[in-house]
């Protein structure tokens, strides 16, 4: 069995500068998959809104919600729309890393050692219920995460590109569930929170044809080359320095606030600069403004922080949280 040199996934292929009209063509795609998926996921823009940011800024998604308030379809949806290779995994508790990157298997004809892949060679795979899956499962999915690749039997293999991982939790409270460790959370561009659908959202839901119905009937909008083309064009999105001050002062508050026992890793704030890059593109702009890195501190950073115990109030952890960054990015000055 010979090795395969895996591609560095975060690679950019220096190039030309993008022509505006090419960045406006490539930025009406985009738009179109939006609005196609917007037929399918009801009541859920914004949450839409962030899911793309996440897939175009070359980042993982954790969606988090009780069930049956449509994670999982929302994952298929993205999947389905982008014609992308697509592979989905119910993690449970039994589950072993091989089930999900694959064995090694000996051939008898072949008088060898053949390397069976697993679902985790796809575009998009989808965890479902990751957390119902033990720490040791979870963590197989790390170096794929972060690298592009998985190592079994010292042998690396790359996955394809674009590679996405959409993966679906239950609130930690509920039974039978195994918390995420930070390492691991810290590989998730964002976390997404999914509550029931709000206003007559549900009632539209109700009227409408039912949603695995719209799902089947969901055509695909842009396929792989597609994909790759617009993360490239998101990494030409103009920020500037007076942007980038302003993002790195909202991280070093959370590595110093006392209500933090712990503070965003120098990943979130590459993610914290892309997600920003990736917003900008969908609005229709080659340049970023403060309103553009707002709205992302929470789902970005929010899994990334610990609240120090000593602050725990009786609020969930996520919405601890979520308080403590809300009040770090309100007081940090918006750049003029």
């Amino acid at each position: 069995m010979t090795p395969v040199t895996p591609i560095p996934p975060n690679h950019i292929v220096e190039s030309k500068r993008m022509p505006p009209e090419t960045l406006s063509a490539t930025a009406r795609r985009a738009a179109e998959l939006e609005s196609a998926l917007r037929r399918v996921i009801r009541g859920k823009d914004d949450v839409l809104r962030m899911a793309l940011v996440s897939v175009f800024a070359k980042g993982h998604l954790l969606i988090e919600g009780v069930p049956g308030v449509g994670k999982t379809t929302l994952g298929q949806a993205l999947a389905r729309a982008i014609d992308c290779t697509f592979q989905r995994v119910q993690f449970t508790s039994d589950m072993l890393p091989s089930d999900v990157l694959g064995i090694s298997i000996y051939s008898a004809i072949e008088q060898k050692f053949e390397f069976k892949r697993g679902p985790v060679f796809a575009n998009v795979l989808l965890a479902d219920e990751i957390n119902r899956t033990t720490p040791k499962t979870q963590s197989a999915l790390l170096e794929a995460m972060n690298e592009g690749q998985v190592t079994v039997d010292a042998y690396s293999y790359p996955l394809p590109q674009p590679f996405l991982v959409i993966a679906t939790q239950n609130p930690i409270e509920h039974h039978g569930t195994y918390p995420l460790p930070e390492s691991q959370l810290d590989r998730f561009l964002m976390r997404l929170r999914m509550g029931y659908p709000e206003g007559n959202a549900e009632r539209e839901i109700l009227r409408s044809e039912a949603g695995t119905a719209q799902l089947e009937r969901l055509q695909p909008v842009l396929n792989a080359a597609d994909v790759i083309e617009i993360q490239q064009a998101v990494t030409q999105v103009h920020v500037d320095e007076s942007l980038i001050t302003y993002a790195l002062a909202i991280v070093t508050k959370t590595r110093e606030s006392e209500y933090l026992s712990l503070g965003v890793s120098p990943r979130g704030s590459q993610m914290f600069y892309r997600a920003a890059q990736a917003m900008a593109f969908l609005d229709g702009r080659d340049y970023c403004t403060p309103e553009d890195f707002k709205p992302l501190a929470v789902p970005v950073f929010g899994h990334r922080i610990v609240v120090n115990s000593l602050y725990a109030s009786t609020l969930k952890k996520s919405e601890q949280s979520e308080q403590v960054l809300k009040e770090i990015v309100d007081s940090v000055p918006v750049p003029l």
